[in-house]
């Protein structure tokens, strides 16, 4: 309306002081209803809307064990038993890269979220083969809503992953020559899963390991499958997944 008055004088005048009146009114109204409105004008408040759902509360590490697989418990044709040194070694390797760590360790945070506030580990093969098809299954809880910037770290890590990284462990590396995206199970809330092709630290083999791993509100819920010889396993036991997930269900309702 004030475009169109072209008026001069007292009414041009009148006209101008009303105008900025109304918008003054105007953005009083839209900073009170608007989330991110602030002092500044420009900036934006970080805090969470008061409306905002709140992120689901971590699971202790006692809680965490109780829908773990026991020592010792039968699992299809495997048996689950505890680590000696409470997780695998892979726990404590890194990545080259660093946007592919998720597919090596959830264990350790990163800029993106935070370390894991409880983790239970447990092995996961066959009787008297040491060398055969094993699964670590590792259970993780995350704060502030962290669980679920993992699962976006792992998929931004299969896309950026795909030909290929360096994995650094503490004597040699491990060359993994590719990632790639498998279908995950319809598991939890969202699920990610991979198989991984890996130059062994002679350079003489190949090596398959299969990754997958399921959310459910603050808990991952990682599987990680391979064997000590180059053969292809096919893909993580699906008894072990699914009983796993089962007694995590029943522990945690």
């Amino acid at each position: 309306m004030p475009d169109r008055i072209t008026g001069a004088g007292m009414y041009q005048t009148e006209t101008r002081q009303w105008c900025r009146a109304a918008v003054a009114a105007l953005v009083t109204v839209l900073c009170a209803s608007a989330v991110a409105c602030g002092s500044s004008g420009g900036r934006h408040d970080d805090k969470p809307a008061a409306t905002a759902v709140r992120a689901p509360e971590p699971l202790s590490k006692a809680r965490l064990t109780a829908a773990s697989f026991t020592d010792g418990e039968k699992v299809g044709s495997f048996t689950a038993g505890e680590y000696g040194l409470n997780s695998p070694f892979g726990d404590e390797y890194s990545a080259d890269p660093a946007v592919c760590l998720p597919l090596v360790s959830l264990s350790k945070g990163t800029a993106r979220y935070g370390a894991p506030t409880a983790e239970v580990n447990r092995e996961v093969q066959r009787p008297g083969e040491p060398l055969g098809e094993n699964t670590a299954v590792q259970l993780r809880s995350y704060a502030h809503g962290d669980a679920v910037r993992v699962m976006k770290a792992l998929g931004r890590a299969g896309a950026a992953c795909r030909g290929g990284f360096t994995e650094d462990r503490t004597v040699v590396d491990a060359d993994y020559l590719r990632a790639e995206t498998l279908r995950p199970p319809k598991t939890g809330d969202e699920a990610k899963a991979f198989r991984f092709t890996v130059r062994d630290v002679a350079g003489e083999q190949r090596h398959y390991e299969y990754l997958t791993v399921v959310r459910h509100g603050s808990t991952t819920l990682s599987f990680r499958t391979g064997s000590g010889s180059s053969e292809d396993v096919g893909g993580v036991p699906r008894t072990v997944l699914d009983e796993q997930w089962q007694k995590f269900r029943a522990a945690t309702n």
